[in-house]
């Protein structure tokens, strides 16, 4: 089993920090990164300041409500960002509206999966979105 590397985009600590506590008890070691809106992942991903050394993620999980720029705006903007489009986006939230879900599938989200409020289900779905992506699924290499 390979380690990842993931950004978490998301306004809500309560939900960051969940997702944090399930990925940082995993069988393998998993780096968690978090940012709290569209802009600041973007500036993440492109390493600008204050996010010059950043490296870039296995894996984003981004939610869709967030202030400044949305999940669907920073999903669209990764999409279409030559260097950036390989990574794979797992939008996770609360919406299971289908407009959104439609919407992120059309923007090429890789995987829709709506945040379980359960904690012990929410850790559960957060364990096996990291164990695919460590264990069966191929990533691209990183640069």
């Amino acid at each position: 089993m390979r380690s990842l590397d993931i950004l978490v985009v998301d306004d809500d600590d309560a939900d960051a920090f969940m997702i944090s506590e399930a990925l940082g008890s995993s069988e393998t070691r998993t780096t968690v990164n978090r940012v709290s809106d569209g802009r600041e992942a973007l500036d993440y991903l492109r390493n600008v300041e204050p996010y010059a050394d950043a490296h870039r993620p296995d894996l984003i999980l981004l939610d869709l409500n967030m202030p400044r720029m949305d999940g669907r705006e920073t999903l669209a903007a990764i999409k279409t960002d030559d260097r950036l489009k390989t990574i794979p986006v797992v939008i996770l939230t609360t919406s299971g509206a289908a407009p959104d879900i439609v919407s992120s599938y059309q923007h090429r989200a890789n995987a829709y999966v709506t945040k379980p409020f359960d904690l012990e289900d929410f850790e559960s779905t957060v364990r096996t979105i990291d164990r695919f992506y460590r264990e069966v699924a191929v990533l691209p290499p990183t640069d």
